[in-house]
């Protein structure tokens, strides 16, 4: 820890406490909020879903639907892609936040050395250091990955640029076959296209500023 005035241990533990405390309000308050948006935007997919199937039952596979369809899914799309930028960011401040309460931790086992074998988390602002505050006792593998939030919404909104591209080309007078080709391109270039921006600004973001306390 930097050395400074006399002041006593007690008095820069609750100094450290207040920045950590300060942090922890942050993440929740943060994801929450992505939490929010996200349900939002499923429930107005769903809603979408619902107002097209009831304009099929009433006036079928005409040009109504197209035009319904085709402005509904480019609306979910922009508000999906809207969300999917929020939440790639939302990750990389996490991680900033993460980084910040490693540092605090370190100046706790500067206060106290004897706390260092009881902490679960990390005490570096490194990678290191990171992946121990996420896995805590374990190592983070593939599902993690998988699983993440960031690419629960990289999925959903594949999924409807693909709808979008395959509703368009049908709407053009194709056949199911190249409709169906259309539709599968638009899906995986979608969703490459999104995840190297979102992998390019994380590198981008991480690389910024080297560890102040590496392992």
């Amino acid at each position: 820890m930097a050395e400074g005035p006399d002041v006593p241990p007690a008095v820069r533990a609750q100094i450290l406490a207040t920045e950590h405390w300060s942090l922890l309000a942050t993440r929740s308050m943060t994801w929450s909020e992505v939490m929010s948006r996200i349900s939002i935007l499923l429930t107005i997919e769903s809603a979408s879903l619902v107002v097209v199937g009831l304009t099929v039952q009433v006036a079928g596979f005409g040009h109504a639907f197209h035009v319904l369809a085709v402005g509904l899914s480019a609306a979910m799309l922009v508000l999906g892609t809207l969300t999917g930028i929020r939440v790639a960011n939302v990750m990389t401040d996490d991680e900033s936040m993460v980084i910040g309460m490693n540092r605090l931790r370190a100046a706790y086992v500067d206060l106290d050395p004897g706390v260092a074998p009881y902490l679960v988390t990390g005490i570096t602002d490194d990678l290191i250091g990171v992946r121990r505050t996420y896995g805590m006792t374990r190592t983070r593998g593939p599902s993690h990955f998988i699983g993440s939030t960031g690419l629960f919404m990289i999925a959903v909104n594949a999924i409807v640029a693909g709808v979008f591209g395959a509703l368009v080309t049908d709407a053009c007078g194709a056949n199911g076959f190249l409709t169906a080709v259309v539709g599968g391109v638009c899906l995986v270039a979608y969703a490459a296209a999104f995840l190297t921006m979102t992998l390019r600004d994380y590198r981008r973001a991480t690389g910024r500023n080297p560890p102040a306390f590496p392992s």
